[in-house]
């Protein structure tokens, strides 16, 4: 059943990278100036690596984006979708076809993501700048303190357990969590560290939080990224670049790194989150201010 769910992974990827290719290569000789194909590229790379590796890509991407000022604020979310669609999917087909989790729990919160994302991208791609900004804030401090929760271990003594799956209340916990993280996908907000939390809290071992939370972003990012192309809210040249750069990031993290200790790296990755959160709602509450003068 994985091998047919993974062939259905590869269909939905297949039909994402036509609608995306296709729109870069009709917009080929009206990408942005302001950004470097070669730096994104570098973006990916390093932001792909370690999310491979369960940290995630989202923040460390918007704070590198804002850092080097290559996206607007207005068209982030839909940039950081499209971008790293297709080296999540790859690494969706390594850790699926590896790691064991029952096969009704990963399906259901798969699919709850999905309706989420492709529900919450609609809206997302159409909201002012100055909302993006305050969403995707708040949303980035809710990862941070996730991670927060993580690195000391609350969360796991929360919930810790060696379950590969659910069932009953604790399944429809999980469904409809899922489908609230898939819609805040759109807003720009990693699925990882709270897809841990949730794994964590329920009893299952943490292992599982892998092939479940990079399955999720697998497939409900290639419709929830298709309505972004389509809507023009993102950065071409910016996808192109990291998209290029994540394959490389996924195949290393995978093939050449086998141990690596991550303390100190996620402990920065949190401080770059809160920095770059407070930035967001620092810039959306000024945005908000000269609206009111207006």
């Amino acid at each position: 059943m994985i091998y047919g769910l993974l062939g259905l992974l590869g269909v939905v990827t297949a039909g994402f990278a036509g609608v995306f290719f296709k729109d870069v290569y009709k917009n080929r000789k009206n990408l942005e100036k302001e950004t470097h194909f070669y730096l994104n590229m570098g973006f990916g790379f390093i932001t792909d690596f370690f999310d491979t590796l369960g940290i995630g890509n989202f923040a460390p991407t918007t704070a590198l984006f804002r850092a080097f000022k290559q996206v607007k604020d207005r068209i982030l979310p839909g940039t950081l979708n499209v971008s790293h669609t297709i080296p999540v999917v790859l690494e969706a087909f390594l850790f699926l076809a590896v790691i064991k989790v029952e096969f009704v729990t990963l399906i259901t919160m798969i699919a709850a993501s999905v309706v989420g994302a492709v529900l919450g991208a609609g809206v997302v791609a159409r909201l002012p700048e100055r909302t993006i900004q305050l969403v995707m804030g708040a949303a980035l401090l809710v990862t941070g303190f996730f991670m927060i929760g993580g690195q000391m271990d609350w969360i796991r003594d929360l919930g810790t357990g060696e379950a590969i799956g659910l069932t009953g209340l604790k399944l429809i916990i999980a469904i409809v969590a899922n489908f609230i993280l898939g819609a805040l996908m759109t807003a720009g907000v990693g699925l990882y560290a709270p897809c841990m939390a949730v794994v964590y809290l329920l009893g299952m071992t943490p292992k599982v939080a892998f092939p479940i939370m990079m399955g999720s972003c697998a497939f409900l990012m290639p419709p929830a990224s298709a309505k972004f192309v389509k809507a023009g809210a993102y950065n071409k040249k910016a996808a192109v670049g990291i998209t290029s750069g994540g394959v490389f990031g996924v195949l290393l993290a995978v093939y050449v790194v086998k141990a690596l200790s991550l303390t100190l790296l996620t402990w920065l990755v949190i401080a770059v989150i809160f920095i770059t959160a407070l930035t967001l709602l620092r810039a959306g509450i000024k945005e908000k201010k000269k609206l009111h003068h207006i």
